[in-house]
């Protein structure tokens, strides 16, 4: 799927904006403040139909009110389905889909619609429009806690593969009420959630596994393309025999005496990790440079691009926030000669504050954004 039309109303800084987005993608080039970051998230925002800041959506809403949308923000993107077969796109008209969604602040309502026909569960929403986004702060997926890099997990399997988010949801939830009962000092009870842990932590943690597997050799190499000298390798940090279901009631009950004492669930995915290791077997975060960092996380976000669109069988879009930002001209150069091969025809949007921050050979359309409007232009950058 291509974005062809972004119309955004109440959103953030952005004026009030109906805008025809370019086939190949588009570089947005603007002073900091001015509203690019928020033009990449209303473009993001139908992925997962939340911010990819991790913002509520009452802070989405533009401070002043002042809009088509009231109190509240309204997002429209139109997507071309090139990619459905033909007969699909015949009976579907002009082979377009559009999603929208809309937000109420004071009645903190949201519904969301493809074609005009809502989603009943957000749930069901996510992932019908693809993109991969790096921001600045993605920096933490090699700087941060272990949090983050599950998080990153999750997401990726889970826009990868529905029945993931479904088996995620369901792990949540036992994991949720099994905690409850450990706070409350409920052994019994909480020991009653054991089986829906197991039933549905094995599938993840199979699945975690399996994609490390599949996609460590990919992350050496973009790290290698993007001018990484030295070795680099991706494992998971875990119970590997978690991904069987018959080695859960072991780990679950010696694990009992300290979930009790520390009154919640200490075995599962829920506490593992995603090791980045550098050189001989370095943590990138405590040994590698910013510039590393910064390689490592793009690195991880090409991996997401290529499961997604492996798994997805469609091209996600690419987002891409201040990238060049912090990295030496070496491996800027290689980044943009990395960004080049769209051989599966991929949209690049890419944000900078001036065009001389970008290195040459970025063959994109250009955009200006000035106090929160988006102005198009002609010429490279």
């Amino acid at each position: 799927m291509r974005a062809i039309r972004i119309v955004a109303r109440g959103f953030r800084n952005l004026a009030d904006l109906d805008l025809s987005l370019p086939g190949p993608g588009a570089v947005f080039l603007g002073p900091n403040g001015h509203g690019k970051t928020n033009l990449l998230e209303a473009l993001y925002y139908p992925v997962l139909y939340r911010s990819f800041r991790g913002a509520p959506d009452t802070d989405l809403v533009r401070w002043n009110g002042d809009s088509g949308a009231g109190d509240g923000f309204h997002l429209s993107l139109t997507v071309g389905n090139e990619e459905r077969p033909v007969a699909e796109r015949e009976a579907g008209g002009r082979g377009e889909t559009v999603f929208t969604a809309a937000f109420q602040r004071a009645a903190r309502r949201k519904r969301i619609a493809r074609d005009g026909v809502p989603f009943e569960r957000q749930r069901d929403a996510i992932g019908e429009w693809l993109a991969v986004a790096f921001l600045p702060a993605d920096l933490g997926l090699v700087q941060g806690a272990a949090a983050g890099r599950r998080q990153y997990l999750d997401r990726v399997l889970a826009l990868a593969d529905p029945s993931y988010l479904r088996t995620l949801a369901r792990y949540r939830m036992a994991l949720a009420q099994r905690n409850a009962a450990l706070r409350a000092g409920q052994r019994e009870v909480a020991c009653a959630f054991d089986g829906a842990l197991a039933d549905n932590g094995a599938p993840l943690v199979a699945r975690r596994l399996a994609w490390i597997e599949s996609i460590r050799i990919r992350f050496a190499e973009e790290c290698g393309t993007l001018g990484e000298p030295m070795s680099v390798a991706m494992e998971y940090r875990g119970t590997d025999q978690l991904a069987h279901r018959e080695a859960w009631p072991a780990a679950l009950a010696r694990s009992l005496p300290r979930d009790l004492a520390r009154r919640a669930t200490m075995t599962g995915p829920h506490r593992d990790d995603l090791l980045l290791l550098l050189g001989d077997r370095r943590s990138f975060r405590d040994f590698g440079s910013r510039g590393q960092h910064r390689s490592a996380a793009i690195a991880l976000k090409l991996c997401e691009l290529e499961t997604l669109a492996h798994d997805r069988q469609q091209a996600p879009a690419l987002l891409l926030d201040d990238i060049f930002a912090e990295l030496d001209g070496e491996r800027q150069r290689r980044l943009a000669a990395r960004l080049e091969q769209r051989t599966d025809g991929r949209q690049i949007f890419i944000t900078a504050p001036r065009a001389d921050e970008l290195p040459p050979g970025l063959n994109l359309p250009v955009m200006r954004v000035e106090d929160g409007r988006v102005f198009p232009a002609a010429g490279p950058p």
